[in-house]
């Protein structure tokens, strides 16, 4: 039995392998390898993670069984908004289907008192991830080029919430 609690520093090697085994699994057949090793060097180091859970403004959640991380969530408000980013929500593969990625995120829009709406941006292949985000009431709102970060050159759909209502 997975429970949801805020990550800490001392979580950041369970982390980093969640994101790494998630990313591997999910997105090597779309990149290849080797695009996935760099992506995965970049924005899932230690070095990132720490930044992500000391970021004024954001939320760092993990899913643990008391023997693992199941599960990872990462969101913040965006600047000057009332709108809260979605950065982050991985499962492990051999943890998937469990319900950690429903309780991540039924958890994470709890996080953000008076945020009016919840973004992502959501890779368009990635279709158990467009039916699992529609099925938690996201819709799609737009589409970048750029997804994660500037030139990133990886497309993505952007799927919003509205949380105010």
């Amino acid at each position: 039995m997975f429970f949801v609690r805020s990550a800490s520093a001392r979580d950041l090697a369970a982390i980093r392998d969640v994101l790494a085994e998630t990313w591997r699994a999910t997105y090597a057949p779309f990149y290849g390898a080797a695009k996935v090793e760099d992506i995965i060097a970049e924005w899932h180091s230690e070095a990132q993670i720490r930044a992500n859970l000391d970021r004024p403004g954001g939320e760092f959640l993990v899913a643990d069984d008391g023997q693992m991380i199941g599960g990872v969530c990462f969101a913040s408000y965006a600047p000057d908004t009332r709108t809260v980013m979605l950065h982050q929500l991985y499962v492990r593969p051999e943890c998937q289907g469990l319900g950690i990625g429903r309780d991540l995120f039924a958890e994470i829009e709890t996080c953000f008192p008076g945020a009016r709406t919840l973004s992502l941006e959501v890779d368009p292949d990635n279709e158990p991830a467009m039916a699992f985000y529609k099925a938690h009431g996201m819709a799609e709102t737009g589409r970048t080029d750029n997804c994660g970060r500037h030139e990133s050159g990886i497309p993505a759909v952007i799927m919003s919430k509205d949380l105010a209502g």
